[in-house]
């Protein structure tokens, strides 16, 4: 009898996303699953339920979609959600293991083997896994184009009859990979931009999208740790750090901070004395801000002004991009489905590390030892 893999609507408030697109869709029916998709699951990212009929899926209530041999979300599973599980099934998709660990314990309690898309090694055999890398581009994109939309001046150098006006300098905080999406989008828009991140190796990646590297003077340290994450750094050092940003941040007419460290609340490097530095009409685009937030004065959800400068907490970039953002997200989904099923369905890898290093819960435990700390 063939496996069952369930695809919910999403519930989270504002998420658009669906967590599998029909062309996805095709391909695990080929490999011998049923793909059960609760009505109106793709609604949001435009994805009709007869485009999902169409894929070959069938259409079921919300239930039966939690029900399914393997269940595949884009937010983490409430406890309502949990109780529908089939006990002792399997789970893929995002858990914010290291922020919410009491989702990945009553999982463990339902007795679902799950994995967790945010736990998944970077590793090259696992780049078409990364659904992390490829949300934070989305986001990087749309951070910009929200400050764009946000600010009362031109991105670009203007020449008109009227006079040349100069264009915005935009800053970016953090040079990942929505960092660098950022900066590769302001420079499309015309802006004069400049990018700092306490990594020095990110240096020449900066430069190569056209951008300047900004350099504090900040003593020497190994600012990336062996997951490729920016190491948080010692106190006195931020707030160097904090310090020697105040002028760069007050010179530039949009700030966009990416900088993120899983399992930990953002760093501050955008304090109240840099936002009082910036110009009246001023944008702060703060992607930390589900993180508790860049800049200290960043209200999670929120738009909020301070000081004259418009501070933009939006916790959900991707969201505004369900369409590509869903795409993007069911292939990692897609490469996780097709690495650990086989013909009897849901298949545990002990010898792969992908597996073990995304496997949060297994057997009725926790089994993650990152997580398992944070419960203790």
């Amino acid at each position: 009898m063939p496996y069952t893999i369930g695809v919910p609507k999403e519930t989270f408030p504002g998420e658009r996303m669906v967590a599998l697109i029909p062309e996805v869709i095709v391909r695990l029916i080929k490999s011998g699953a049923t793909v059960q998709v609760e009505r109106g699951a793709g609604s949001s990212a435009f994805y009709s339920d007869a485009d999902f009929e169409k894929a070959g899926a069938t259409l079921v209530s919300k239930d039966q979609a939690f029900a399914s041999d393997i269940v595949v979300k884009v937010k983490p599973p409430n406890d309502s959600e949990i109780a529908l599980m089939k006990e002792g099934g399997a789970y893929i998709g995002f858990m914010n293991p290291l922020d919410e660990p009491e989702i990945s314990n009553k999982m463990a309690a339902r007795g679902t083997t799950s994995l967790s898309m945010e736990m998944v090694p970077r590793i090259s055999r696992a780049q078409k896994m990364d659904a992390l890398s490829a949300l934070s581009s989305i986001a990087g994109y749309r951070a910009v184009l929200v400050a764009a939309a946000s600010s009362p001046k031109f991105f670009p150098l203007l020449t008109t009859a009227a006079g040349t006006v100069r264009p915005s300098n935009v800053l970016v905080l953090g040079a990942g990979v929505a960092g660098l999406q950022a900066i590769a989008t302001a420079r499309r828009l015309g802006a004069k931009v400049s990018a700092y991140d306490i990594r020095e190796a990110v240096k020449e990646e900066v430069q190569s999208l056209g951008a300047a590297f900004v350099e504090l003077e900040l003593e020497g340290q190994d600012s990336s740790d062996s997951g490729g994450y920016a190491k948080a750094l010692v106190e006195e050092k931020a707030k160097q750090q904090t310090k020697l940003l105040v002028p760069v941040i007050g010179n530039s007419d949009v700030v966009v901070s990416t900088a993120l460290i899983p399992g930990r609340k953002a760093p501050i490097l955008i304090t109240e004395d840099a936002v009082k530095a910036m110009a009246e009409g001023s944008i702060i685009v703060d992607m930390a801000a589900q993180n508790g937030g860049n800049c200290e004065l960043t209200v999670p959800g929120e738009t909020v002004v301070r000081h004259g400068v418009t501070i933009i907490g939006n916790t959900n970039l991707t969201t505004d991009m369900s369409v590509h953002a869903s795409q993007l997200y069911a292939r990692t989904l897609l490469a996780m489905l097709q690495d650990f099923t086989d013909e009897n369905g849901f298949a545990e890898k002990d010898d792969d590390e992908v597996f073990t290093g995304s496997c949060v819960t297994r057997g009725g435990i926790v089994v993650n030892e990152r997580v398992k700390s944070l419960l203790s």
